[in-house]
């Protein structure tokens, strides 16, 4: 919060502090204090820097007010008091439903009008429960230029700069598959400047770490979206529009970007407590990896079957992490993972740390693990549904006390595919291959949202973008990436930004908080996929002007 207020000039500075997992975390904070559910962080961040805000004309918008915005609202003026510093402070509520039996939260996903209205009535800081990320964006544009609810390519621009800032420092090389050659120590947060029209130039300050640039904000734009379609409650962004030009050193333009009317329907985040869960990571070290992992198998159902528990869900995962002929015992060593789901604690607790324990002396040569099995840890599921936006209240509690509804925008488009894009035309030769990583043409970054996956893969250069269309199918995305080869996978063509998206359905199973798999937000899909080997065109590999990938 210093450095964005002290590094260069900043009208707005927004703070996203809710992820899916996060809204989790809060219910069980408010299960055990109701005056609580709301980011505490921002309030520790707020009180060494609210002084300084003040002093530079900085107005602050956070979501941080997470299930309980009327809650941080008052703790803010009561930060204030303390401090010394006179603020206004107002908020948004309403996002939050009834929650159904057997859920610990439901929320609606807001958009920016209730924002836009606080600001408009002079609040120097908002803070919000469930609104949308790119809210934090499109609320205080809506306030500054007077758009209305109407002003659909505006807004839609404001969410495409919204999506990029979203994430911080992922806009400026973080998490970047071309992260070398840039000095990225301690990359600077992105800063977008904002028009009337609603096109934007994507910057950071002078002097911060990091780098701006067309890879950046593309990997960016790509991040847990889908198709051309990207709907909020405020607007329907087409991604297929967005242009964006190199606009000087650490800057990007973004124009183009059309808006169409939001659907009809708001999306609603549920979160409930799934189960219990435990886990026990066993190190197979040396020789004869294989069988030792086959013997722990034995061993350990033939020691649940004795105790009787029978968990609704058992998983091994074996991790060939070790090396032939391995100069230290840690690179000699393989690491199999046990995890274990049941809706009993004792099922997946005791019996399963027994058996870990029992095994110890009787087991294969070498037997340790990574660390004591626990009594088992509850995990969380999060589901998405949809309700009319009519029925949601959206309320503005403007500085004064005065609460202000705010009406669902009058015109919505109920929300469809987009029809698919003509493929660009094919290499007319693309003459001899060689087999090589994707990565070394191509860029990706992946996430989650709920239960599936989301894969952007953007191509270097014209040329790598017409092979890479035609060649990255659902089909080799599959025969690359085998965990995928069950699962639907859809492909979305973003021409404009030479990119594909890959949605892989169920690869996350119930969400992160369920902890399905290794990567549980998928953070790493793309760069396995941009490891995978395939025959690439010799003459693209000696062009394309991308940093080059060691595998």
């Amino acid at each position: 919060m210093r450095e964005m207020l002290t590094g260069g000039p900043l009208d707005i500075l927004t703070g996203d502090y809710l992820a899916e997992l996060t809204m989790l975390i809060l219910g069980r904070s408010r299960l055990k204090d109701p005056t609580r559910g709301y980011a505490t962080t921002f309030l520790r961040q707020l009180e060494e820097e609210l002084g300084l805000a003040h002093e530079r004309g900085v107005k602050i918008v956070a979501n941080a007010g997470g299930l309980n915005p009327a809650g941080l609202a008052d703790a803010v003026r009561e930060l204030a008091r303390k401090v010394g510093v006179p603020v206004r402070v107002a908020h948004v509520e309403g996002d939050s439903l009834p929650v159904p039996e057997g859920f610990l939260t439901a929320n609606a996903y807001l958009g920016g009008a209730g924002i836009a209205a606080c600001l408009t009535a002079g609040a120097d800081i908002v803070v919000t429960g469930r609104v949308t990320d790119a809210a934090l964006v499109t609320g205080p544009a809506a306030a500054h230029f007077g758009w209305g609810p109407g002003d659909h390519d505006a807004l839609a621009g404001a969410v495409v700069a919204g999506h990029v800032l979203e994430c911080g420092t992922q806009a400026t090389g973080g998490n970047y598959s071309f992260f070398r050659g840039h000095d990225l120590r301690r990359p600077g947060f992105p800063v977008a400047e904002i028009h009337a029209d609603g096109s934007s130039v994507i910057t950071k300050h002078d002097g911060t770490g990091g780098v701006v640039d067309l890879g950046t904000v593309t990997a960016q734009l790509l991040y847990e979206t889908g198709g051309a379609r990207y709907a909020g409650p405020d607007v329907t962004a087409r991604l297929d529009t967005v242009r964006l030009t190199q606009d000087g050193p650490d800057r990007v333009r973004i124009t183009g970007v059309r808006g169409e009317a939001p659907p009809p329907t708001l999306k609603v985040g549920l979160n409930r407590l799934g189960g219990w869960r435990n886990e026990v990571v066993f190190v197979l070290t040396g020789l004869d990896i294989e069988a030792k992992a086959q013997l722990v198998r034995e061993q350990f159902a033939d020691a649940l079957a004795r105790s009787g528990a029978e968990p609704d869900e058992v998983r091994w995962e074996l991790s060939r992490t070790d090396r032939a002929d391995a100069a230290t015992e840690e690179s000699a060593s393989a690491l199999l993972r046990l995890v274990v789901r049941d809706r009993d604690q004792e099922t997946v607790g005791r019996a399963v740390s027994g058996a870990a324990i029992e095994l110890a002396l009787g087991s294969y040569p070498g037997f340790h693990v990574t660390a004591p099995p626990g009594r088992g840890a509850p995990y969380g599921v999060f589901e998405a549904r949809y309700v009319p936006a009519g029925e949601v209240p959206h309320l503005a509690v403007l500085p004064d006390g005065r609460r202000q509804s705010l009406a669902p925008p009058a015109t919505t488009q109920p929300l469809r595919d987009a029809d698919e894009p003509p493929l660009p035309e094919p290499l007319p030769d693309p003459g001899p291959t060689r087999s090589a990583p994707l990565g070394r043409i191509a860029g990706a970054r992946s996430g989650d949202k709920g239960g599936d996956a989301n894969v952007g893969v953007w191509a270097a250069d014209d040329d790598a973008w017409r092979w890479l269309a035609h060649e990255l199918t659902v089909e080799r995305f599959r025969e690359l990436l085998p965990e995928t080869a069950a699962l639907t996978v859809v492909r979305h063509l973003l021409p404009n930004l030479r990119a594909l998206n890959f949605t892989v359905h169920g690869l996350l199973g119930e969400g992160v908080a369920a902890q399905h798999r290794f990567d549980p937000q998928a953070k790493a899909v793309g760069e396995w996929l941009r490891s995978r080997h395939l025959p690439i065109p010799v003459a693209l590999l000696e062009t394309v002007h991308a940093p080059e990938a060691h595998a």
